[in-house]
């Protein structure tokens, strides 16, 4: 079953002719998803790997049905084109698009907010489920099966790239993945872990969940916080990376805009001594995901 993603997606590609996002139009047809169509204004009448491209989403839906907005426009940019995907009746929105301005972030997601959209990201690299074959950005890469195998653990990670090593984790624990969903690396982003959890928690297909922690923002202790009130109840294994940051000056940025840790916020032994508290189950190095994958799946 899996969540936010199956056979009923139908997507539409913001900026489908620039370098990036045709080549990911290319991977992600290849995989199975549904692309109906793209946007690019001044480029109608194109097609990029079969896809037609039309200069507005109006004129896209009077062809198409869609419910799903993939965003590769340039950051100035993502809040117009979020605007139109919510105008225009699209429920999941997937932002690629890395330094999007943070009044712009807020903006989106109050609006998305009131219409009842669902935001991934921005700075994600996608959402995939192999359950489903359907993927939504470069996550994966080509040969997203190399990672990426159908089976009821779901993966929610901060950092795009560690989205497909836990998955391979997973794998390489002898299970497979529901969806996985990188929610991106940015201060403020539409679906925190407690959104996604909530989600996992009503899918009956999805046993266990595993999370790629980092340092930097209140997001996992917020989730502790959440499994703590009997929010989530399946097992949750969890990994925080970046623990030597803490012998780092404060206000260090660690890759990700969001990875800092400030005033004694974010340091990785407290969100993990927090999970923990809550119950979740705590890899201290990340090939102990394997193991704990094994010990909760084979219950």
């Amino acid at each position: 079953m899996a969540i936010l993603i199956n056979e009923d997606t139908r997507v539409v590609i913001h900026g489908i002719t620039g370098r990036e996002a045709s080549m990911v139009t290319k991977h992600i047809l290849a995989y199975g998803t549904r692309v109906v169509g793209g946007i690019t204004p001044g480029k109608a009448g194109k097609q990029v790997h079969g896809v037609p491209v039309y200069n507005t989403l109006r004129s896209l839906l009077k062809e198409h049905k869609a419910n799903t907005s993939l965003v590769y426009v340039p950051p100035a940019a993502v809040l117009d084109t979020v605007k139109e995907a919510i105008d225009n009746g699209i429920k999941l929105i997937v932002i690629i698009t890395e330094n999007v301005p943070q009044h712009d972030v807020m903006k989106i997601l109050a609006i998305a907010k009131a219409a009842g959209v669902r935001v991934i990201g921005p700075n994600s690299v996608g959402v995939i489920s192999p359950v489903h074959r359907v993927k939504l950005g470069a996550i994966g890469g080509d040969n997203p099966d190399r990672c990426f195998v159908p089976g009821r653990v779901g993966v929610i990670s901060r950092s795009g790239g560690m989205t497909a090593e836990t998955s391979w984790m997973v794998k390489k624990a002898g299970f497979g993945v529901s969806t996985s969903i990188s929610i991106g690396g940015d201060p403020i982003i539409g679906s925190p872990p407690v959104e996604l959890l909530k989600l996992f928690q009503e899918d009956p297909e999805t046993d266990a969940v595993v999370m790629f922690a980092e340092p930097g923002t209140s997001l996992e202790e917020d989730a502790a916080e959440f499994i703590a009130e009997g929010g989530f109840t399946k097992p949750l294994i969890a990994y925080v990376a970046g623990k030597f940051t803490e012998e780092m000056p404060e206000g260090t940025v660690f890759g990700h805009a969001a990875a800092i840790i400030s005033k004694g916020v974010g340091k990785p032994s407290i969100k993990m001594r927090k999970l923990s508290q809550a119950g979740a189950l705590i890899a201290h190095s990340f090939d102990e995901i394997i193991p704990l994958v094994q010990q909760v799946m084979r219950r």
